[in-house]
């Protein structure tokens, strides 16, 4: 019997290191299963974002499942979107923006999309996660 496809992760940021830490810690809860992709920086290395490799992050994390992205600010957001746009349709249809928080998004999105979960399930949890009660003034 052959496993189904698991939905894969995209991060974006602005820094490259903001993103490979972010997938380091979601791919360490995750295990290997999950496709995690980090995507930090503009084109030359520098702070920013870039469109065309948002683009190539999201048609290798795409494994038939789809894939669910987190940017850490809204230009981050505009690029996926631009690269969203640049896709076939029938892969497009397949990408998710999440709302939710980068690394704690990041993680429990991974966790679900490990497990087995749907495109949309996955997409819920990590919005979820902007929700989470960290402990903080106990």
């Amino acid at each position: 019997m052959t496993e189904s496809p698991l939905v894969g992760i995209v991060v974006v940021s602005h820094s490259p290191r903001l993103a490979e830490g972010v997938v380091e810690l979601a791919g360490q809860m995750a295990g290997e299963a999950v496709a995690l992709i980090a995507v930090g920086g503009g084109p030359n290395g520098e702070l920013g974002t870039d469109a065309d490799r948002i683009g190539r992050a999201l048609a290798e994390a795409d494994r038939g499942a789809g894939v669910v992205v987190l940017g850490d600010l809204g230009s981050a957001i505009l690029a996926t979107e631009a690269a969203i746009e640049a896709l076939q349709p029938d892969a497009a249809g397949r990408i998710r923006i999440s709302s939710g928080p980068v690394a704690e998004g990041a993680v429990i999105a991974a966790v679900q999309a490990s497990i087995g979960q749907t495109l949309d399930e996955v997409l819920g949890a990590a919005d979820a996660a902007r929700d989470l009660d960290k402990g903080v003034g106990r």
